[in-house]
């Protein structure tokens, strides 16, 4: 999916969600491999009290590894990210339904 320089500028501060519909954060900056002439990632500041937020305890500055991203419009969506806590979860609902 390539970004054309028109495009990066409007890339900054664009709402990013998961492709389950998560609220990620907000993209801040671009990482580019200039000897390709490609977008490398995306950095991403968490929200406080979002899916990407309580996934990486509150740390800003997730880095976003490009191939992840999956469509860039009016908000970006990216690949979901299974955390612990949310295999934990799933591992206690299918418990409780074989119970």
């Amino acid at each position: 999916m390539p970004i054309s320089v028109k495009n990066v500028a409007d890339m900054f501060n664009k709402d990013v969600f998961t492709a389950k519909g998560y609220y990620a954060g907000k993209v801040s900056d671009l990482e580019f491999d200039l000897s390709r002439f490609k977008v490398r990632s995306l950095v991403i500041e968490a929200a406080r009290g979002s899916f990407l937020g309580k996934a990486v305890g509150g740390k800003k500055g997730v880095i976003i590894p490009y191939p992840m991203v999956t469509a860039i419009g009016d908000v970006v969506i990216i690949k979901h990210i299974a955390t612990p806590t949310s295999a934990e979860e799933m591992t206690e609902e299918s418990a409780a339904v074989q119970v």
